[in-house]
């Protein structure tokens, strides 16, 4: 996939998740989340060859404009979105599936201080609420949502809501037609 048709699935994918967005040009402008996804792909693509230094800089530049910190290690797929994206901390080791969402002042963090794995792994289609920290080379598995101010520090079943400090797992709930629904678990 070439940059333009990255940067315009981009754009459609934050006029998908953010109702308030009211066009490309506006949120090709004010969109730090948006900012910092692209910059990041420059950023990783600098660290993964070879690039340590530069990748580094670039990415505090970015910290600096956007208040997002995604460290050029991070691993992220397509169709990522960060809603109201200050505060957000994504470590090295991080795994970021496709269709992944991202609330305000979350954080994808460390436990150890070893050079081993060890951030989490968010699969595909994951939301991850405002305030949530996420600790340790954990997975929060596909479909899966963290409620806001959640701390997990244990893997998330596919389909599961973890919600709570620390964080208690439940599956979610699905109606006759086996769609998921849960009224009860806000994420934002």
């Amino acid at each position: 996939m070439n940059i333009l048709s990255m940067i315009r699935e981009d754009l459609q994918n934050a006029r998908v998740h953010d109702p308030a967005a009211r066009g490309d040009a506006e949120n090709a402008i004010v969109y730090s989340g948006l900012h910092a996804i692209w910059l990041h792909r420059v950023t990783h693509r600098l660290w993964t060859r070879g690039l340590k230094a530069p990748a580094r800089i670039l990415s505090q530049i970015t910290r600096f404009l956007t208040g997002i910190e995604i460290h050029p290690g991070a691993t992220i797929g397509r169709r990522f979105f960060i809603d109201h994206g200050m505060g957000i901390v994504i470590g090295e080791t991080a795994e970021i599936g496709d269709d992944v969402m991202l609330y305000h002042g979350v954080t994808l963090g460390g436990q150890v201080l070893t050079q081993t794995k060890r951030h989490p792994t968010l699969e595909d289609g994951v939301i991850v609420g405002a305030g949530a920290k996420i600790l340790g080379p954990i997975t929060v598995g596909a479909g899966s949502s963290v409620g806001a101010n959640a701390v997990v520090t244990k893997d998330v079943p596919a389909d599961s809501i973890a919600t709570g400090v620390p964080a208690k797992i439940r599956p979610r709930k699905k109606d006759e037609n086996q769609h998921l629904v849960d009224p009860d678990c806000y994420v934002i």
